[in-house]
């Protein structure tokens, strides 16, 4: 029945995941970043398919790719980049937000620092400018790579461009501005676009009719490998950032707090994406640290430090404030105690998400699957469950990729799904 394969490229590195055509896993392989940008990207992108094996390339007949959100690059007419890619917490666009509230409607995503469209606004005024031909996501740019079409993206990763994703078209807002000619033309995610390259077909003995298809963001795929299904469903996704997903029959945009919608057939996954995460435990406590010390914990017990843990200032949901400040202070001497706080702070920081979901008419939350690093800490799980109020579930498959996989494989039923 041949394989599907999903790639998944995360903030610190690259997942492959092939499935069968029962969905079990016949094969995984990782490569980690050095430096998040597109040079490692395209070498993330081959040794993955240098190291499937030969016995799963030779069945491949699918591959979709997903990448995080609002990571962009600007290219020339032959899909080269001009410049360093900007990244999906780059807050460089804050310049534009006014002219950005002038034009859009009020409380899109795109009236976010961080957006894709407040990013390619940035790049309009500097001088590589003139030269560019292509305004890309991450995942359209690295599936460009494998079919060699320009200009193609998928509504997922349009969103923060300004996409309208309940009429499926751009707005005329949009259309109006000068450089709308480098926007790609958007299909609707798993859209099969094109077969392999014919020079990865001989690189990588790949048959010729795989079919590349359109991708999506990191956290949406994370959203599909969880087994979520039902109105109420949420995805937490623990990894550098956090990031919420609540599957829900109505629409929620609100740029006050960072809150958006993506489509899943007729229905929407509404959430946000924070700045912290486990980035910032990572700056502080080693791998083996954070498993001791959680393990000493009583996750039943609040912890009375309120912090809010960040790398630099600068938040996007639940508190939508590119000049938020980092709160680590008071930092007890008990390096336990110190994590408990951290640990308590971001589980609030997820139910004050969640919360304001539902404020502004997102479905009940009914449940919480976790994806990501941190879905792994018991300890964590326990403080977690405690702030929510509802069971919080591990991922049926935690890897985003496995999640591109059943994209790639067209097994994503809630994208033919239409609530009644």
């Amino acid at each position: 029945m041949g394989l599907s394969l999903g790639i998944d490229f995360g903030t610190s590195g690259a997942r492959a995941i092939a499935i069968d055509s029962s969905k079990n896993i016949v094969a995984e392989v990782h490569y980690p970043f050095t430096n998040a940008n597109f040079q490692d990207w395209q070498k993330a992108l081959f040794y993955l398919l240098d190291n499937l094996g030969d016995s799963v390339r030779s069945e491949l007949k699918s591959i979709a790719i997903n990448g995080t959100s609002s990571t962009v690059l600007l290219c020339d007419n032959w899909g080269n980049p001009l410049s360093e890619a900007i990244l999906y917490n780059d807050g460089r666009g804050i310049a534009f937000l006014e002219a950005i509230k002038a034009i859009a409607l009020p409380h899109h995503p795109v009236i976010s620092a961080t957006s894709s469209l407040a990013k390619l606004l940035w790049w309009s005024e500097q001088e590589i400018f003139s030269q560019a031909r292509y305004f890309l996501s991450q995942a359209d740019w690295l599936a460009f790579l494998l079919h060699g079409k320009l200009g193609i993206s998928d509504y997922h990763n349009a969103l923060k461009l300004g996409y309208d994703l309940e009429n499926l078209c751009y707005p005329d807002w949009l259309e109006n501005l000068p450089m709308f000619n480098l926007l790609p033309q958007i299909f609707a995610p798993g859209t099969a676009i094109d077969t392999i390259k014919p020079d990865l077909v001989t690189r990588f003995a790949i048959p010729k009719d795989c079919l590349i298809y359109t991708g999506t963001t990191d956290s949406i795929a994370a959203f599909l490998a969880s087994g979520a299904n039902s109105l109420g469903d949420g995805v937490t996704s623990l990894g550098s950032t956090l990031v919420l997903k609540l599957l829900s029959s109505q629409k929620v945009d609100d740029s006050n707090y960072g809150i958006y919608s993506h489509r899943l057939g007729n229905l929407w996954l509404t959430g946000g994406a924070s700045n912290t995460g486990g980035a910032v435990l990572k700056k502080f406590f080693s791998d083996q640290e954070l498993r001791n010390y959680s393990l000493a914990i009583d996750g039943q017990k609040e912890s009375n430090l309120d912090y809010y843990p960040l790398l630099k200032a600068g938040e996007r949901f639940p508190i939508n404030d590119p000049f938020l400040p980092v709160k680590l202070t008071p930092r007890p001497d008990n390096p336990r105690e110190f994590l408990h706080g951290l640990l308590e702070s971001i589980a609030r920081i997820e139910a004050l998400g969640y919360q304001r979901l539902q404020e502004l008419g997102a479905n009940k939350l009914e449940r919480v699957y976790s994806a990501g690093g941190g879905a792994k800490n018991s300890t964590w799980r326990i403080i977690r469950q405690r702030h929510l109020g509802v069971p919080v579930l591990l991922s049926q498959q935690e890897q985003a990729a496995y999640g591109t996989a059943l994209l790639a494989q067209q097994s994503v039923t809630l994208l033919k799904y239409s609530h009644k």
